[in-house]
Protein backbone atom coordinates (compact mmCIF):
# COMPACT_ATOMS: atom_id res chain seq x y z
CA UNK A 1 0.00 0.00 0.00
CA UNK A 2 2.59 2.64 0.59
CA UNK A 3 4.00 2.92 -2.96
CA UNK A 4 1.09 1.78 -4.61
CA UNK A 5 -0.99 3.91 -2.56
CA UNK A 6 0.28 6.38 -0.39
CA UNK A 7 -1.23 9.96 -0.17
CA UNK A 8 -4.46 7.83 -0.93
CA UNK A 9 -7.43 8.58 1.68
CA UNK A 10 -7.64 5.10 3.89
CA UNK A 11 -10.78 3.53 1.76
CA UNK A 12 -8.01 3.56 -1.07
CA UNK A 13 -5.15 1.90 0.74
CA UNK A 14 -7.82 -0.83 1.96
CA UNK A 15 -8.82 -1.47 -1.73
CA UNK A 16 -5.43 -1.96 -3.10
CA UNK A 17 -4.63 -3.80 -0.40
CA UNK A 18 -8.33 -5.55 -0.91
CA UNK A 19 -7.53 -6.24 -4.53
CA UNK A 20 -4.03 -7.81 -3.77
CA UNK A 21 -5.90 -10.34 -1.53
CA UNK A 22 -8.35 -10.62 -4.33
CA UNK A 23 -5.65 -12.02 -6.02
CA UNK A 24 -3.81 -14.25 -3.81
CA UNK A 25 -7.23 -16.03 -3.40
CA UNK A 26 -7.86 -16.12 -7.29
CA UNK A 27 -6.94 -19.49 -9.15
CA UNK A 28 -5.74 -16.75 -11.99
CA UNK A 29 -3.08 -15.24 -9.85
CA UNK A 30 0.06 -16.11 -7.75
CA UNK A 31 -0.57 -17.95 -4.24
CA UNK A 32 1.25 -15.42 -2.49
CA UNK A 33 0.98 -11.80 -1.63
CA UNK A 34 4.71 -11.22 -2.12
CA UNK A 35 4.27 -13.11 -5.78
CA UNK A 36 1.41 -11.29 -6.59
CA UNK A 37 2.88 -7.83 -5.95
CA UNK A 38 6.18 -8.99 -7.69
CA UNK A 39 4.03 -10.86 -10.84
CA UNK A 40 5.41 -9.67 -14.20
CA UNK A 41 3.21 -10.25 -17.38
CA UNK A 42 4.42 -9.70 -21.02
CA UNK A 43 3.77 -5.93 -22.51
CA UNK A 44 3.75 -6.49 -26.39
CA UNK A 45 3.58 -3.01 -26.62
CA UNK A 46 6.62 -2.14 -24.38
CA UNK A 47 8.35 -6.01 -26.11
CA UNK A 48 8.83 -6.72 -22.47
CA UNK A 49 7.69 -7.79 -19.01
CA UNK A 50 6.20 -4.84 -17.19
CA UNK A 51 5.24 -5.59 -13.30
CA UNK A 52 1.44 -5.03 -12.29
CA UNK A 53 2.35 -2.83 -9.55
CA UNK A 54 3.74 -0.15 -10.99
CA UNK A 55 6.19 0.73 -8.29
CA UNK A 56 7.93 -2.42 -8.86
CA UNK A 57 9.55 -1.17 -12.02
CA UNK A 58 11.68 1.12 -10.41
CA UNK A 59 15.39 -0.03 -9.00
CA UNK A 60 15.63 1.84 -6.01
CA UNK A 61 12.64 3.29 -3.72
CA UNK A 62 13.10 5.71 -0.77
CA UNK A 63 12.78 4.16 2.34
CA UNK A 64 9.43 3.62 3.73
CA UNK A 65 8.47 5.46 7.12
CA UNK A 66 6.53 8.12 8.93
CA UNK A 67 2.68 8.21 9.69
CA UNK A 68 2.17 7.17 6.11
CA UNK A 69 4.02 4.27 6.67
CA UNK A 70 2.55 3.21 10.31
CA UNK A 71 -0.79 3.75 8.44
CA UNK A 72 0.20 1.45 5.44
CA UNK A 73 1.67 -0.91 7.33
CA UNK A 74 -1.98 -1.20 9.52
CA UNK A 75 -4.11 -1.43 6.71
CA UNK A 76 -2.13 -4.50 5.18
CA UNK A 77 -1.94 -6.34 8.63
CA UNK A 78 -5.96 -5.47 8.97
CA UNK A 79 -6.42 -6.84 5.28
CA UNK A 80 -4.46 -9.90 5.70
CA UNK A 81 -5.72 -11.31 8.79
CA UNK A 82 -9.15 -10.14 8.05
CA UNK A 83 -9.88 -7.89 10.49
CA UNK A 84 -11.72 -5.64 7.77
CA UNK A 85 -14.76 -6.20 5.67
CA UNK A 86 -14.24 -6.09 1.98
CA UNK A 87 -15.80 -3.26 0.09
CA UNK A 88 -15.11 -4.31 -3.46
CA UNK A 89 -16.15 -7.99 -3.35
CA UNK A 90 -14.26 -9.67 -6.30
CA UNK A 91 -12.01 -7.11 -7.41
CA UNK A 92 -9.08 -8.10 -9.31
CA UNK A 93 -8.00 -4.92 -11.14
CA UNK A 94 -7.55 -0.92 -10.80
CA UNK A 95 -5.81 1.79 -12.19
CA UNK A 96 -4.76 4.99 -11.85
CA UNK A 97 -7.29 7.89 -13.07
CA UNK A 98 -4.51 9.68 -14.81
CA UNK A 99 -4.67 6.22 -17.33
CA UNK A 100 -7.15 4.26 -19.14
CA UNK A 101 -5.59 1.02 -20.04
CA UNK A 102 -6.77 -1.40 -22.99
CA UNK A 103 -7.86 -4.36 -20.87
CA UNK A 104 -10.30 -1.84 -18.69
CA UNK A 105 -12.53 -2.22 -21.77
CA UNK A 106 -13.36 -5.64 -21.12
CA UNK A 107 -13.86 -5.06 -17.19
CA UNK A 108 -16.35 -4.29 -14.93
CA UNK A 109 -15.89 -0.86 -13.16
CA UNK A 110 -17.32 -1.52 -9.46
CA UNK A 111 -15.35 1.53 -7.64
CA UNK A 112 -13.53 4.92 -8.21
CA UNK A 113 -12.03 5.46 -4.79
CA UNK A 114 -9.39 8.42 -4.35
CA UNK A 115 -6.98 8.65 -7.54
CA UNK A 116 -7.61 4.54 -8.38
CA UNK A 117 -10.56 3.06 -10.24
CA UNK A 118 -11.73 -0.64 -9.24
CA UNK A 119 -12.92 -3.48 -11.63
CA UNK A 120 -14.03 -7.34 -11.61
Amino acid sequence: MYFEARGEPAAGQYAVAEVTMNRKSSRLFPRTVCAVVYQKDWDPLLGRYVGAFSWTEFNELPAPGGREWERAWKVAEAVYYQRYTPALEGALFFHATYITPDWAKEKKRVALIGKHVFYR
